[in-house]
């Protein structure tokens, strides 16, 4: 779950030397049969599914240690499961399920970090409230912050106001995030390093190194800072349209890993090497570094009134070497809009709606095409389309701590492949937050 953004508040509050929140979520889903002329191992079953169900559960803790330094600390427990054990579709269909051979709830610790603020020259301070992994504390208004030890990168990088928590928001994976960042992280979608942020009032840049999977979307992580790691810089930059709020984010990212590239899969494939086979879908680690991905991202986010909020999001990588941490998306564009229940007097429900275009790099389409799978997708053989999904849901708040949430998706081109799809995907989602 991303960071929540701290709330500027204008009163002198005494500030606090804890903070602890609560979050329960439950989504169950399925879909309609839908045509296949094939499936393979990776394959969404075509067959009508209903009852996939994920549980999250995480606790939120944090303790002011000194003046600026804090440490916070969230036991997780999550489990159940996605469609199709979360295969077959690159925009996979829930945020809260990932790829797990056991879905038998488990408890592990999400996050571990320290966070220190650093006020630069001399700054004015103003208090933020308390919230999740936010100490209601004084922070200066240009400052550096630095936080290390175990996070998701994406709790710092590629935020959008309107689209990043499936918690609350879309559930569609290249909805939540941007879909080509293959973003450092293990099975569950965590990992550790340092993240370096420069803050202004209006402007921010963050910079990261961290570590990356030693296999492919698999919970082992590793860091070497000449074979294995992850950097990504973000410029940040909050703008005023009509004296309405917004933002847009760029970042770079470069990540170095065992990954092997596509041309070696073909290779493997007519070679049929096994083993390196493996290593490439998730079920083997590989024992040569040198795999590299580059990749490029765009967010950006406007409030035009009271009720209404729109965003978009831009993505490519090289598409070169194997997906090796996220999902099998190359490029991505996404749009959606949001409203706010005002109108029709239910001022804290939530109507979103947007659509989303996948697409993959030629080596990776030639890979696929050949009967190759990575640890998504994979249909054992391939007629290419851009995956095309739109996502709608309604968040209705019930009670103080309670939300009910119906959610809508049509997927066209599931994992890219003409032959099969399109799919009806229906889900319901009850969160608590405390």
């Amino acid at each position: 779950m991303p960071f929540a953004s701290a709330q500027i508040i204008a009163d002198t509050a005494k500030e606090s030397k804890w903070t602890n929140h609560f979050q329960l979520t439950v989504i169950s889903q399925g879909h309609l049969a839908f045509r296949a002329l094939y499936s393979g191992k990776n394959s969404l079953s075509n067959n009508s599914d209903w009852g996939a169900t994920s549980i999250t559960s995480t606790l939120f803790l944090g303790r002011k240690l000194w003046k600026g330094g804090a440490f916070y600390l969230n036991p997780e427990i999550s489990g159940g499961q996605g469609l199709s054990y979360a295969q077959g579709v690159a925009g996979a269909l829930n945020g809260e399920t990932y790829r797990v051979g056991n879905p038998a709830p488990g408890i592990f610790i999400a996050r571990g970090y320290l966070q220190q603020q650093i006020p630069l020259g001399n700054s004015s301070y103003e208090n933020v409230e308390d919230d999740v992994n936010q100490i209601k504390e004084k922070v200066p208004l240009n400052r550096i912050t630095i936080s290390a030890g175990k996070f998701a990168i994406s709790d710092f990088y590629d935020d959008n106001k309107y689209s990043h928590d499936p918690r609350t928001q879309f559930m569609n994976w290249s909805l939540m995030s941007n879909g080509a960042w293959d973003y450092p992280a293990n099975t569950r979608g965590y990992t550790f390093g340092i993240v370096a942020e420069l803050i202004k009032p209006k402007w921010a840049v963050r910079l990261s190194s961290v570590a990356v999977p030693r296999i492919a979307n698999a919970p082992e992580m590793e860091y070497k800072i000449t074979k294995a790691h992850s950097e990504t810089v973000e410029f940040e930059r909050k703008i005023v349209l009509n004296k309405r709020p917004g933002a847009f984010r760029f970042f770079i990212s470069d990540t170095h890993s065992k990954a092997p590239s596509y041309a070696e899969g073909l290779k493997a494939i007519a070679a049929n090497d096994t083993y390196l086979l493996n290593v490439i879908s998730g079920k083997a680690e590989g024992n040569v570094y040198g795999g590299e991905k580059f990749g490029l991202g765009f967010s950006g986010e406007q409030e035009l009134n009271n009720e209404i909020g729109i965003f978009m999001r831009a993505g490519w990588n090289d598409g070169k070497d194997v997906t090796w941490a996220f999902t099998e998306i190359d490029q991505t564009l996404s749009a959606g809009i949001t409203i706010k229940g005002i109108p029709w007097k239910r001022p804290d429900d939530v109507f979103g709606i947007a659509s989303v275009i996948n697409g993959i790099s030629a080596p990776h389409r030639e890979f696929l095409e050949a009967g190759g799978y990575g640890f998504i997708i994979g249909d054992g053989k391939l007629n290419y389309g851009h995956e095309a999904i739109i996502e709608t849901y309604y968040n209705a708040f019930l009670s103080k701590f309670f939300w009910l949430t119906i959610d809508y998706q049509f997927v066209n081109n599931p994992a890219y492949n003409k032959d099969r799809g399109p799919v009806n995907v229906f889900a319901v989602r009850g969160h608590v937050a405390l």
